[in-house]
């Protein structure tokens, strides 16, 4: 199996918390409005030693479709998000919003047919 049955395995084992619903600011800078919902998959770990995270789009038909590897230098950390059902024009609106951050920087890896 591939790098990205793994993570869809992990969903489906685990589950998805929302916990910051599109439209919603993030709990710690109020002027940083979620334009796609996100939120993690369940009981796991990431470099953070939080949940994997995880942003959740409209799209219906494929699961993962990506993953976004971001640089934080108020963190001084980098991380993998997990791309799961957005289309296109939601994985640019992705983009925007986390390179909109002086802080942060990020890289979107597109799943290929596997």
């Amino acid at each position: 199996m591939s790098y990205w049955h793994f993570l869809e395995e992990l969903i489906n084992k685990n589950g998805v918390v929302i916990d910051r619903i599109k439209g919603t600011a993030h709990p710690r800078y109020s002027d940083m409005i979620y334009p796609i919902d996100y939120g993690y998959i369940a009981n796991t770990k990431s470099t953070d030693n939080n949940e994997i995270d995880i942003f959740v789009g409209s799209k219906t038909k494929r699961g993962v479709v990506g993953v976004i590897n971001t640089v934080d230098t108020l963190k001084n950390d980098i991380e993998v998000k997990v791309v799961f059902k957005c289309s296109d024009k939601e994985i640019r609106t992705i983009m925007a919003f986390i390179n909109n951050s002086k802080y942060m920087r990020a890289l979107f890896v597109r799943r290929r047919s596997d």
